[in-house]
């Protein structure tokens, strides 16, 4: 049985998420090794001094990022080298390349324009009349009157330094990734992010990008523009059907799956880490909105477990506003560099006022303290949202509502997506049809934004949709 040497320094943060942590920089660092047995928590919560329950939480947490495994009748430890995918400590082997929601929202009687929804632009929008416009308004402030000339020239297009420095910081921490500044590079968004890493790894030779399917038909022809021939690849209740993989790379939404709200389960997760250890593959992590996870605290990045393999994407966009086009990717060293010798060749790098005041925004606790207040507003939105499916229309399946922003909604007979969808946006929803998101046939469903639907608003919708929908046939 090992002997952990966990440190606890009360009031430093959540106590489960400190052990977490500290067990994580143990597998990762090579102190635990594969297959060890780790203490019955009972027994570990006896040596810590803390309730039972604060140790099950950090053990579910790891076993939910891949670190651990438990078994009945065998109890919790690291995963052995030979379960499916377990990587080696500190892998840094490079990849084969083979103003308030519509304020008119409120006013009773008005209706939308037929097709449109001020209840959000896309089902993954934020409210951005939650923007923190005072405490970016400071942040930009103190650059202006602080960075010296020379910073506002042009500078290193993989990002400026303080930016990564505290980044890199913000993912160890928040998203358990395994990262440090040299190997990020900053972008202006996921959407280029991506071009750039498929820039790169098509050089070489043509590559069959798996992708989930589901998938966001926005992407697709981006992908495509970047060079890469795609291969559908079915989701299940686990995620991503890792038995059906096939291809050179894979891009996945493992924290919160684009449609359908699936969270990438453990042995999914270790099967997919097989899958690209065993062929020198490479994997295209896109963390879009993990950030937002309702019921636990946020499940781990791929990234962590296997940061010479896994490509990590993410941005401010679902945090704080799409249009300030501030993202980022970490990847391996040699990879890393690539990719910013390819964004200078493009366009130079990103506006440098704006990465500094992010950099300080996340210096001086103003990102995570945002997110904390986002957290709390969307889940109650999202509650009211349930709630009301839940008592009005019981018959719609509701999927997907641990993380993120948007609902998934498996329909009833005789609801056709088109007539469903139309129906929902002339109440102004924001929602879209999974039809054009498939390759393969599935229910009818759609996908709903709840981040700027007023909570005192939500059953008044739901209501609106079963009156529209009331006596439908599927089209």
């Amino acid at each position: 049985m090992a002997d952990l040497h966990i440190q606890i320094r009360r009031g430093k943060g959540a106590i489960a998420g400190q052990i977490a942590a500290e067990l994580r920089d143990s597998i990762r660092g090579g102190r635990l090794t594969p297959g060890t047995r780790l203490p019955a928590t009972r027994d570990l919560a006896s040596d810590l001094q803390v309730s039972r329950g604060v140790v099950v939480e950090a053990y579910e947490q790891l076993v939910a990022e891949g670190f651990l495994i438990s078994r009945v009748g065998v109890g919790t430890q690291v995963t052995p080298k030979n379960a499916r995918g377990v990587p080696k400590p500190r892998d840094t082997a490079r990849p084969r390349p083979d103003q308030r929601a519509n304020q008119q929202a409120g006013r009773p009687g008005r209706t939308p324009a037929r097709g449109t929804s001020y209840y959000g632009h896309r089902p993954t929008s934020p409210d951005l009349s939650h923007f923190p416009r005072e405490r970016w308004l400071a942040a930009v402030r103190h650059v202006l009157t602080t960075v010296p000339s020379d910073a506002l020239d042009y500078g290193d297009p993989g990002g400026v330094p303080e930016l990564r420095e505290e980044l890199a910081g913000y993912l160890r921490r928040v998203r358990a990734a395994d990262v440090r500044p040299e190997n990020l590079v900053i972008v202006g968004g996921v959407a280029q992010g991506l071009s750039l890493v498929l820039h790169v790894l098509t050089q070489q030779r043509p590559i069959r990008l798996a992708v989930e399917d589901p998938t966001s038909h926005r992407q697709v022809p981006l992908l495509r523009r970047a060079g890469a021939r795609l291969v559908p690849v079915p989701v299940d209740e686990q995620g991503l059907d890792v038995r059906r993989l096939s291809g050179d790379a894979v891009l996945v939404t493992p924290a919160h799956q684009y449609p359908t709200g699936v969270v990438l389960s453990p042995p999914r997760r270790a099967a997919l880490m097989e899958w690209a250890y065993a062929g020198d593959r490479a994997i295209l992590e896109d963390d879009y909105d993990a950030e937002f996870r309702f019921d636990r605290d946020p499940v781990g990045c791929l990234q962590g477990l296997a940061p010479g393999r896994v490509i990590l994407s993410g941005s401010v966009s679902k945090a704080l506003a799409p249009g300030l086009r501030l993202g980022w990717v970490a990847a391996p060293p040699d990879l890393a560099e690539a990719i910013r010798r390819a964004r200078g060749e493009l366009d130079l790098g990103s506006p440098v006022i704006e990465q500094y005041a992010l950099a300080h925004f996340l210096r001086t606790g103003g990102y995570d303290k945002h997110l904390r207040r986002m957290r709390r507003e969307y889940r109650r939105r999202r509650d009211a949202l349930v709630t009301a499916l839940g008592a009005e229309l019981p018959e719609v399946r509701v999927k997907g509502i641990d993380a993120g922003l948007h609902l998934y909604l498996e329909l009833p007979d005789g609801w056709g997506e088109p007539r469903t969808v139309r129906a929902a946006r002339e109440l102004g929803l924001s929602a879209e049809a999974v039809g054009p998101m498939r390759e393969a046939a599935g229910p009818p469903a759609m996908v709903v934004g709840f981040a700027r639907l007023p909570v005192h608003k939500a059953a008044e919708a739901v209501r609106g949709l079963k009156v529209s929908m009331s006596g439908q046939i599927s089209e």
